[in-house]
């Protein structure tokens, strides 16, 4: 525990586990929490709000503009030809449609057709855009939509799995971006499209103030300097971009541009988020050779091998003209996953952990903390040489935007060297091991303490943590940073060692006959908060699975495992690319694997405090009280488990679903 932190009397349990802790590379955020900008303090009021007024043109506008350019096009050749000298003057006898309009002489209606339902299409969008708004209260945000067939979308801030923002070529040209709240399902979350750029990234951070249970001080100073000082200091929002610096800002069509020109030039993270030394970014070398070097590029290879061959062998020549698509779709490929990932960075805020990527067209995702089910490192053959590794998450939500490899919204690192890797690892594993073996430690010392625990004992121990709760929390905080780091360096240990190397046990000797190369290194271990898998040895993977994200434990073996007294172990999470399994174990350390991993998930399950993940400091008093009458202090509205669990402060707590 920290030198801050009070120390308890002998045998007095450990302070609870409600205080939590901020994500690696995050400062503290003060007690209490920062008044948002006017602009998003009215849009979060309980109302109802309407989007972005570019919204109709931005949804449907840009085709109804097509379609006009197209009929202009068709037009055009026409109305030069009867305007010049020589052009047609009447008659059309080569099925021009225009021509036979003007020769029946219904240019007018026509036109008067094209008016009404250009009129007709405006209206209609007008009128959905009236009728789609949004609302964000303390519990849902919630957005109705629909003209004939209404609909209406909600979701609870405290099961918010990410927020999402792209800022889309043509929106940010009106200064609009998209905003997404990720739930979990396939079809669960709440679109606001379209919301003004300079508002969105604030009323991302207040609506994740909300869903952490964070709470505001009953009174704010209306200074301008007291909202700063609420703020860490940072300088008021002003509009624009994320990073976009002050400005003075000027009126007409030259502000406007003026304001547009400094949103396209910012950086796409705000410097104010994140320590910029603390901020991972991809190399655009490393990116453009990691692409090159993916699995695609090798069936590409061998697809041009195959058909050289044959072309050889055969003398027909045809099957060039049939590789000639491919080529062309590899080179679209290559250049779109290029693309995706460009300007790629990945740093760990107070509201958790955010991503962002692109360059005309531009996404940022802010992950809470506790929202990863299961971390997967691995490491493709060609990308050995160069020690270049990626790293992917199992999310319950699906977000509607591409990740930035262009793929599945999974990947957290595309491409990665050694420091890269621990870096991000330091980013994820606080808040999703090093809480839960905190968690798992206080709860043990509760349930099974080494001393009997006294009425006295315990009245000490409450006043030690109601008299000092940054204390506590700080110790907390220190405690699960050690396993944390503890378990980073165990991951890297694991990545390229061999054998029992690390604390792995390995498949015995006798699975080399379905393990061909890997038997060595397909193995399990456990680590604080979590179960560690290693498996393959051309393409190398380790899997990490949080304790408390585990939902279930299978064990299975056929009749050839069973022959060979092997069997195969699956840890089940939420569904996504990673698939937490491992074979050819010796049926001994598989069953024991099976019934530990059981009980520790349970455990941890028992001792989760990560509902939300950020709560306002309990005051002394009330916990004084509650611990001195022998009663447990009434748990605020929305948060029944952190305040049964006693005190806590400000800090970032890992959050998800119960396994």
């Amino acid at each position: 525990m920290s030198d801050g932190a009070p120390a308890s009397p002998p045998g007095a349990p450990t302070p609870p586990a409600g205080a939590p802790t901020p994500p690696a590379g995050a400062s503290t955020p003060p007690a209490g929490a920062s008044t948002p900008p006017p602009a998003v303090a009215a849009l979060t009021d309980g109302e109802w709000h309407r989007l972005h007024p570019a919204t109709p043109v931005l949804k449907g506008g840009i085709a109804l503009v097509v379609l006009l350019g197209i009929v202009v096009n068709n037009a055009r050749d026409w109305a030069i030809e009867l305007f010049l000298p020589g052009g047609r003057r009447g008659g059309s006898d080569d099925g021009d449609p225009f021509g036979y309009v003007v020769d029946q002489g219904w240019i007018g209606f026509v036109l008067l057709g094209i008016v009404v339902v250009i009129a007709a299409l405006v209206g209609l969008f007008y009128l959905s855009w009236r009728m789609n708004t949004f609302r964000v209260t303390e519990e849902i945000v919630e957005v109705r939509s629909g003209v004939v067939f209404r609909t209406n979308r909600r979701a609870r801030l405290d099961r918010i799995q990410g927020i999402n923002i792209q800022r889309p070529l043509l929106a940010r040209v009106f200064g609009a971006a998209r905003l997404e709240v990720n739930q979990a399902g396939d079809d669960a979350n709440v679109v606001l499209a379209y919301l003004r750029g300079a508002a969105a990234d604030d009323l991302r951070r207040e609506i994740l103030r909300r869903a952490s249970g964070a709470r505001r001080p009953e009174t704010t100073s209306a200074l301008a300097g007291d909202d700063t000082a609420n703020r860490g200091g940072a300088a008021p929002a002003v509009d624009g971009a994320p990073g976009t610096p002050p400005v003075a800002h000027r009126t007409g069509l030259g502000g406007v541009v003026e304001q547009r020109a400094h949103e396209f030039l910012a950086p796409e993270l705000d410097p104010r988020e994140a320590d910029p030394d603390s901020v991972v970014r991809i190399e655009p070398g490393r990116l453009v050779g990691s692409v090159l070097l993916s699995g695609y590029t090798l069936f590409i290879v061998a697809a041009a091998v195959a058909v050289a061959i044959s072309v050889g062998v055969t003398g027909e020549y045809f099957l060039l003209f049939a590789m000639l698509p491919a080529l062309l779709g590899s080179g679209g490929f290559f250049v779109n996953r290029i693309s995706k990932s460009l300007r790629f960075s990945i740093a760990s805020t107070r509201d958790g952990i955010r991503i962002g990527y692109g360059l005309f067209s531009t996404t940022n995702e802010t992950l809470p903390p506790g929202r990863i089910h299961s971390v997967k490192v691995s490491q493709p053959l060609l990308w050995r040489p160069f020690g270049w590794w990626e790293i992917s998450i199992n999310r319950a939500s699906r977000s509607s935007a591409n990740g930035a490899d262009g793929q599945n919204n999974t990947s957290i690192l595309p491409v990665g060297d050694m420091a890269d890797v621990r870096r991000v690892l330091e980013f994820v594993l606080p808040e999703l091991v090093g809480v839960a073996a905190a968690d798992a430690d206080t709860e043990e010392a509760l349930v099974a303490p080494t001393e009997p625990v006294t009425e006295e004992a315990l009245v000490a121990t409450s006043d030690a943590v109601a008299s000092d709760p940054v204390g506590a929390a700080r110790g907390f905080r220190e405690n699960a940073g050690e396993h944390a780091a503890r378990t980073v360096s165990i991951i890297e240990q694991g990545l390229t060692a061999k054998g029992d190397d690390g604390g792995f046990t390995v498949s015995p000797r006798r699975a080399a006959v379905l393990r061909w190369f890997s038997w060595r290194r397909n193995g399990f271990r456990s680590a604080p908060g979590a179960v560690l898998l290693r498996t393959g040895a051309v393409w190398r993977r380790l899997v990490v699975v949080p304790l408390p994200r585990m939902q279930s434990v299978a064990l299975r073996q056929g009749p050839l495992l069973r022959r060979l007294r092997l069997a195969e172990v699956s840890v089940h999470t939420v569904q996504g690319p990673i698939t937490a399994q491992i074979g050819a174990l010796d049926e001994n350390d598989a069953l024991e694997f099976f019934h530990a991993a059981g009980r520790d998930a349970v455990g941890a399950a028992r001792a989760d405090r990560t509902h939300r993940w950020l709560s306002a400091a309990v005051s002394g008093a009330s916990a004084e009280g509650a611990a001195r009458s022998g009663t447990d202090a009434a748990p605020p509205a929305g948060t029944p488990d952190e305040a049964a669990a006693g005190p806590v402060v400000d800090g970032a707590h890992g959050a998800g679903e119960r396994s």
